[in-house]
């Protein structure tokens, strides 16, 4: 039981100066913005205050919550510390919701604003900014909130059940979870929403809408189309998503101007959709799936046996 006690704690003590440590050089990046950007475009004008808001979101809130915790953290208070820092920890999802607003407003103040656009090149041609631009350093909440994930996770661990901050590292660990998920839950929503956006610039015109609030992308892939009557395979470009499965065909290579676009033939609704393997069951070459609609059997064919296995998980999920 000692030689335990002594183990947890050895690791402890290596966690919490790594944890330390990590904390002053998260600070001194976050500094490194908010004096020669935040405070100074404050004070300059060069920015109209809801745009720097934009911007910078609550970068100062957030560096305020750290500079706390690393003075708790040098005086030893290890659960007493974390406890009252997770209560900031909203700060985080709020600044990761706001995260793609500030690159767009960011990206727009470059392309316009003129005096900003030196601004930003001479700031970050100091020597403090070691050849790192503002675009780099905005990120960096979003990549702490990651550390902060595992650092808990090893400080509970390691901390013996019995001891009074376990109860708080544990509380702790919890609440960084709960953020963590909140902020994977944007970032999955917003890179399901540039996959329908890429997805709709793919197709000819506007008559499909792919972009529906609520929709999922899955995957997409070329399958060839066995004719029900008989006759030559067809190749085809089909896309699923969580509620339909849309089938295209590339449009003609000499088009003006959808030489690079394809063409929708149909819009399959998944929930009426019943799939079956017809053949690729052993580790022949390939497969045939067969998908029933109300109105329409599609026979789809692959010559790569993971390939079809893939498509026919990815069908049996999205229809459940």
């Amino acid at each position: 039981v000692e030689e335990q006690r002594a183990r947890w704690e050895r690791k402890r003590s290596r966690t919490a100066k790594k944890l330390l440590e990590t904390e002053y050089k998260y600070l001194e990046q976050l500094d490194l913005v908010i004096t020669f950007f935040v405070k100074i475009l404050k004070a300059k004008g060069t920015l109209k205050p809801p745009v720097l808001e934009t911007i910078f979101g609550p970068l100062e809130s957030i560096y305020l919550a750290s500079h706390v915790l690393s003075l708790q953290l040098e005086r030893g208070n290890l659960g007493p510390g974390l406890e009252d820092f997770c209560l900031n920890l909203e700060l985080y999802g709020h600044y990761v919701e706001n995260l793609e607003q500030a690159n767009k407003a960011l990206k727009e103040q470059l392309r316009k604003n003129k005096s900003f656009r030196r601004f930003k090149k001479l700031q970050e041609t100091r020597p403090q900014f070691q050849g790192r631009k503002l675009e780099d350093l905005l990120p960096l909440p979003l990549q702490r909130l990651h550390q902060y994930n595992h650092f808990l996770r090893d400080l509970v661990e390691n901390t013996s059940p019995s001891s009074a901050d376990h109860q708080k590292l544990a509380k702790a660990v919890k609440s960084v979870s709960e953020v963590s998920h909140w902020v994977q839950d944007i970032i999955c929503k917003r890179e399901n929403s540039l996959q329908l956006l890429r997805v709709q610039k793919l197709l000819k015109g506007q008559r499909t809408q792919v972009s529906t609030p609520g929709r999922w992308y899955i995957r997409e892939g070329w399958l060839l189309v066995v004719p029900s009557k008989g006759g030559e395979l067809k190749r085809r470009m089909f896309f699923l998503f969580s509620d339909i499965f849309i089938a295209t065909k590339p449009c003609h290579p000499l088009h003006l101007l959808n030489s690079n676009k394809l063409a929708c033939q149909a819009v399959y609704p998944l929930h009426q959709c019943v799939v079956d393997k017809v053949f690729g069951h052993t580790q022949s070459q390939g497969g045939l799936l067969s998908l029933s609609f109300p109105r329409k059997t599609l026979l789809l064919m692959s010559c790569d046996q993971q390939d079809i296995n893939d498509w026919y998980q990815s069908l049996i999920a999205a229809i459940r």
